[in-house]
């Protein structure tokens, strides 16, 4: 069904969401919104900004944070939205600036936000064929959690640098000696992407619905995982 606005009704929603828009540069300057729609309330706008969701009133002048639960069934509303805006922003990134590992028979892909020198990060790699053998190709991000200029950020950019991103990470996984190296890299847009999405800890994986899964998962668990999500 096609839905077919009046003049009227395309006016009043330009001069809502320039209300809002303006409200919004005096909160958060220089930052622009990713989306503004409205909500399941009327008068409630819901807003966008990289991977946080808030929701403004209508004249810009309230902003609420936090969820929204649909009494009846129970259901929060805001968290599957904050998914979309997880994904939005990793699509943002974009897959030329990750590290990716194939299967050979793809099903579903899973990100992974890891530090080099992280113990589990390196116990999901060492089983990085489980994973690529049950269909689930994985787009690494790196996440140095001693943050700029610590040798796993070294580590990060070395890897990136190296003219075989996979099998220099592979081998950096390892303990493995690689070329100190320095170039343009993505290793801060990652970073400072998983600190808004307030990574605590590593892995982080996000699923390719959005959703967040903190620590190591085996291949046979984030597996079903997948599979749960692609059949709702």
């Amino acid at each position: 069904m096609c839905i077919v606005f009046s003049t009227n009704q395309a006016a009043s929603a330009q001069k809502t969401t320039r209300a809002i828009s303006k409200s919004l540069e005096k909160a958060f300057p220089g930052i622009e919104p990713d989306w503004i729609k409205p909500s399941q309330i009327p008068g409630l706008y819901e807003v966008v900004l990289g991977t946080k969701l808030f929701y403004v009133s209508q004249d810009g002048h309230y902003l609420i944070q936090g969820a929204m639960i649909d009494m009846e069934t129970r259901k929060n509303l805001t968290e599957p939205r904050l998914s979309e805006a997880r994904i939005h922003s990793l699509n943002k990134i974009g897959l030329d600036k990750m590290v990716i590992f194939k299967p050979k028979a793809p099903k579903h892909w899973a990100y992974v936000f890891t530090d080099i020198d992280c113990a589990y990060c390196r116990k999901l790699h060492s089983e990085i064929d489980q994973y690529l053998n049950a269909g689930i190709e994985i787009r690494y991000l790196f996440f140095p959690r001693a943050g700029v200029g610590s040798t796993s950020w070294e580590k990060a950019v070395s890897v990136w640098c190296a003219k075989d991103h996979n099998d220099a990470l592979t081998k950096a996984k390892k303990d493995q000696p690689i070329e100190k190296q320095q170039c343009d890299n993505p290793v801060a847009e990652h970073h400072a992407l998983g600190t808004a999405m307030r990574a605590v800890g590593t892995p982080m994986i996000v699923t390719e619905k959005g959703n967040m899964l903190s620590g190591y998962y085996s291949a046979a668990e984030l597996s079903k995982i997948l599979e749960e999500e692609a059949g709702k």
